[in-house]
């Protein structure tokens, strides 16, 4: 992605596209070449962490996992795109709300009210089939363990690649593969069979 202003480095300005890492070591010096980071990130983010725990939490989960990236960003070593170090992050983060997902999750498998949802229009047709499976998906998230659901869920909803899942959460891309695996098996159980197809 191109940044719509360039980031000053030690005086100069930067013409063309600016990668994620070289914001990060600008704001080093220019700390608020970070903001720049958040117009990029925050919104898939948002979204993602809204599915996952609800629109009470998104806001204030966003805004504190990009306050623990900006108070690390000396640290960020560029091995890990930085939307991968900041989704580990989020991780984290959404990881010390385990109790109230799996309580989301239990809610909409018994009432097949999403919690998640903040009222906004849908395509009516992807409305109408997350309707009829959500309260068997949200059942079978539930029983899912943390790192397992973390792991489907990055892919599914965060549309992170395994080598981003893997950088997120720290795990070997092979154990990654292996825990997405299980969580999709465990989860085509636990939907109609006609959805398996398709």
């Amino acid at each position: 992605m191109a940044m719509a202003h360039p980031v000053k480095r030690s005086g100069e300005a930067v013409d063309g596209p600016i990668d994620d890492g070289s914001i990060v070591r600008a704001s080093l010096d220019d700390p608020e070449a970070f903001g720049e980071l958040f117009r990029r990130h925050a919104p898939r983010l948002h979204a993602y962490i809204k599915r996952r725990l609800g629109p009470p939490l998104a806001d204030d989960l966003v805004s504190e996992a990009f306050a623990v990236a900006f108070r690390r960003r000396a640290t960020y070593d560029g091995r890990a795109e930085f939307g991968a170090w900041l989704w580990g992050i989020a991780s984290n983060l959404i990881a010390k709300h385990h109790r109230q997902e799996t309580r989301m999750f239990r809610a909409f498998a018994r009432t097949g009210v999403d919690p998640a949802e903040d009222g906004l229009a849908e395509v009516a047709s992807e409305r109408a089939a997350a309707q009829a499976l959500g309260p068997q998906l949200a059942k079978a998230l539930a029983s899912l363990n943390a790192q397992d659901r973390n792991a489907v869920l990055l892919l599914a909803w965060g549309e992170l690649s395994y080598a981003e899942i893997a950088a997120a959460l720290d795990l070997p891309l092979g154990t990654v593969k292996a825990k997405i695996h299980r969580a999709r098996a465990k989860l085509r159980k636990a939907l109609p069979e006609e959805t398996h197809h398709g």
